[in-house]
């Protein structure tokens, strides 16, 4: 493994083609997910994985929030019908509030943070994260910077929190992570 550290990037072995290897050249029998396991563990001893680093982020209690839209399905007397879940997740414990809506007006948006504020009694002291949702953000500018919907930011203003907005696509995935899955536990 250590010769291939001397060859360019795309001519390096990778644990599937060593696996390979093994079972033509050597008549190994043997999983290729357990080489994959050895590959990797030995690449990192090695020094050969310089992936990207990750830093965990923490979050002080009752601070920052996440919060989303999730649409799932109800059977509710006897029909079954498409409903839109509002959640806001707080960072540091991952409690959560959730609210089912039968659309994602604007409405519905802000009547889902009056309740979760109810709920947990009090407000988040610095920010909530949001995707660009069209009840919050009138347009999308360069960068992070978002024209806000006025009945938005009257409602943030008068709760007294600022807002934070991911960058769209698979870039801002990662920013408000925690909440992204509650709608799919859910369903």
């Amino acid at each position: 493994m250590s010769e291939d550290l001397k060859a360019p990037r795309k001519q390096r072995h990778t644990a599937r083609r060593i696996w390979q290897r093994l079972m033509e050249e050597e008549g190994a029998v043997v999983a290729e997910s357990s080489v994959r396991h050895l590959v990797a563990r030995l690449r990192r001893e090695i020094g050969a994985d310089r992936g990207d680093v990750v830093v965990p982020q923490t979050h002080l209690p009752g601070v920052e929030a996440e919060v989303d839209f999730g649409e799932f399905a109800a059977m509710i007397a006897g029909v079954m019908m498409k409903l839109f879940m509002f959640c806001l997740r707080l960072s540091h414990s991952g409690k959560a509030v959730h609210v089912a809506y039968a659309n994602q007006s604007q409405e519905s948006f802000l009547d889902g943070h009056v309740q979760a504020f109810q709920a947990f009694g009090g407000v988040p002291t610095g920010m909530i994260r949001y995707d660009n949702l069209k009840p919050a953000v009138i347009r999308v500018a360069l960068g992070r910077e978002r024209f806000e919907h006025p009945r938005f930011i009257a409602l943030r203003s008068h709760y007294g929190y600022d807002s934070f907005f991911c960058i769209p696509g698979s870039q801002g995935a990662h920013e408000k992570g925690g909440v992204e899955g509650e709608a799919g536990r859910f369903r």
